[in-house]
C-alpha cells in the first residue's frame, strides 16, 4: 500500500471488512471515502490506485465503505439501507423499507455509518471528500471554504459545481457534517462513462494537492 498503512477496520454484516487507511503521526487534514453506495464502484478503484502510488501523508482514505453493498450491486447495504439516509440529522424521516432511500429504523443503526462517525471524532479532520456517480457535478455542503475547495476540484474534472443535489436528502452525511458541523464536504459525482484510466491521473492531482 506505499506509504500508507491500515490504521482501523471493521466487519459488516455479510463479514466483509471496511478499511481505514492513512499515515501515522501526520495531520489528518482530509478524509477521503469510496463506495457510500455499493453500485458505485469506481471510487475503491481510484482510492486504492492511489493508496499504491500516493504521496499526500496528510489523508485518510476509506476506499470501500460498502463492500456489503458492492458485493450485490445496490445501493444499499446488506440490511437494505441507504448508508447515505443513516446519519443522525436534524432532518432524519423514517421512510418505507423497501424504498431506494430507505435510511433504516433509526437513524445511525449500521456498522458503516457508526465506522465513518467514529473516525470522523477520533481524527478530527478539516474537510472530506465522497466519490459517487453519475451526475458529473461537484456538489459541497458546508461555508465558503468548501466552496472554493469544489471550484478547484471541479476545474481539474472539468464539471459544473453545484451547492443543491436537486431533491431531498434527509439523514445524509454532506447534512449532517457539512451543514450541521460546519466540516466542508465535498461530493464529487463522477461520470459513470468515465473510465479509471481517464480519471486517475485527474484524482491524482486532486488528492495529491489537498
Amino acid at each position: 500500500m506505499g506509504i500508507y498503512e491500515l490504521l482501523k477496520s471493521d466487519f459488516t454484516k455479510k463479514k466483509n471488512s471496511i478499511e481505514l487507511f492513512g499515515c501515522q503521526n501526520f495531520e489528518c487534514k482530509t478524509l477521503v471515502i469510496g463506495v457510500f453506495h455499493g453500485d458505485e464502484p469506481i471510487g475503491k478503484d481510484i482510492l486504492e490506485k492511489y493508496l499504491e502510488n500516493g504521496t499526500n501523508k496528510n489523508l485518510l482514505i476509506v476506499p470501500c465503505l460498502n463492500p456489503d453493498g458492492m458485493a450485490l450491486n445496490t445501493r444499499q447495504n446488506a440490511n437494505k439501507i441507504d448508508l447515505n439516509r443513516n446519519f443522525p440529522t436534524k432532518n432524519w424521516t423514517k421512510t418505507n423499507i423497501g424504498d431506494d432511500y430507505y435510511g433504516g429504523k433509526k437513524a445511525e443503526s449500521e456498522i458503516e455509518t457508526k465506522f465513518i462517525m467514529q473516525i470522523i471524532e477520533e481524527y478530527k479532520p478539516k474537510q472530506i471528500i465522497t466519490i459517487h456517480t453519475p451526475y458529473k457535478i461537484v456538489n459541497f455542503d458546508g461555508d465558503e471554504n468548501a466552496k472554493k475547495l469544489a471550484e478547484s476540484i471541479a476545474k481539474i474534472l472539468n464539471y459544473e459545481v453545484e451547492d443543491d443535489i436537486g431533491y431531498p436528502t434527509p439523514g445524509s452525511f454532506g447534512t449532517y457534517y457539512g451543514k450541521e458541523r460546519n466540516i466542508p464536504i465535498i461530493t464529487i459525482e463522477l461520470d459513470e462513462n468515465e473510465t479509471l484510466s481517464e480519471l486517475y491521473p485527474k484524482f491524482e492531482r486532486i488528492l495529491s494537492e489537498l
